[in-house]
């Protein structure tokens, strides 16, 4: 994970000032929900760059954080009402910086978008790329959600969208720590949202399968090209799914008929063989 940028740095193109918006409402495909402002992290690509183009062609101000300061000066120039804060998550100072910021209590959407996946064995990784990518998956989702919740439970209103993974179902040998953050991320958000059930904040985990982005590139996987095209999402298309489900407040939401029919099967199987087909594929 090189080339970090300095984390807490903030900067603002806006039409007004973000936290006087009136509510604006959301309308991505059928998705119809009132934001004021919306926090994503991952922001300067794939799902997360989605989001923040479905939300501020929605009218929504959003607060735009990742470690590529460049990507979110560009989305800020293009969209307007976008708050850019650079952070890495990785980092004590980067999670600093944006809790702090939903501390100010006006962020009523937080979308944790945030990840990256390490390929190979676990034993193989090393300590760096192992721990860097538990404190992104987890350590800074988990932060992030308990600092925005606090303040919209105190209203009573807002959303949290926490992105996993269809691979949070089962065990992933050879991309395995992956699958394991992201099992947490699924679990954890079934019981924020049961937590928050009565507040009037709805709290989604939104699972994808194959998406078209740079995750792939990112964490140096190969194959994923000969998976045929049906079981394939645009980034645009999962983002637009997220909302709508956070929207009815579904706990889980897997997009895609073929994911769906995925996790399904895995759940009535034995762990002992969904283990083992997993541990197959990867040879």
């Amino acid at each position: 994970m090189a080339d970090r940028p300095l984390a807490g740095c903030v900067t603002r193109t806006t039409r007004a000032h973000l936290g006087e918006a009136a509510h604006t409402q959301v309308r991505t495909g059928k998705t119809r929900q009132m934001w004021n402002l919306a926090l994503v992290t991952g922001a300067s690509s794939g799902i997360g760059e989605s989001f923040v183009r479905q939300l501020a062609k929605a009218g929504t101000a959003v607060i735009v954080v990742a470690r590529r300061r460049d990507r979110l000066d560009t989305l800020a120039r293009e969209l307007g009402n976008i708050e850019v804060l650079p952070a890495d998550l990785a980092t004590e100072d980067g999670v600093a910086a944006v809790i702090a910021r939903l501390q100010k209590g006006d962020v009523d959407l937080l979308i944790n978008n945030a990840g990256f996946g390490n390929n190979g064995p676990f034993h193989e990784l090393t300590d760096v790329k192992a721990a860097d990518e538990i404190r992104v998956n987890v350590l800074a989702l988990a932060r992030l959600t308990r600092a925005a919740a606090g303040p919209m439970v105190a209203k009573g209103r807002g959303g949290i969208l926490n992105v996993s993974s269809i691979a949070s179902f089962q065990a992933g040998p050879g991309f395995g720590s992956y699958a394991a953050t992201k099992a947490f991320v699924t679990n954890f958000t079934e019981t924020v949202h049961e937590d928050l059930r009565s507040t009037g904040v709805k709290v989604t985990a939104l699972c994808p399968g194959l998406t078209r982005s740079e995750f792939h590139a990112t964490a140096d996987v190969d194959g994923f090209d000969s998976f045929p095209a049906f079981v394939w999402q645009t980034a645009d298309e999962v983002a637009a799914f997220g909302l709508k489900a956070l929207e009815r407040n579904t706990c889980i939401a897997v997009p895609g008929a073929p994911n769906k029919a995925l996790t399904g099967m895995t759940s009535m199987l034995p762990r002992a063989v969904t283990r083992r087909l997993a541990g197959l594929s990867k040879r």
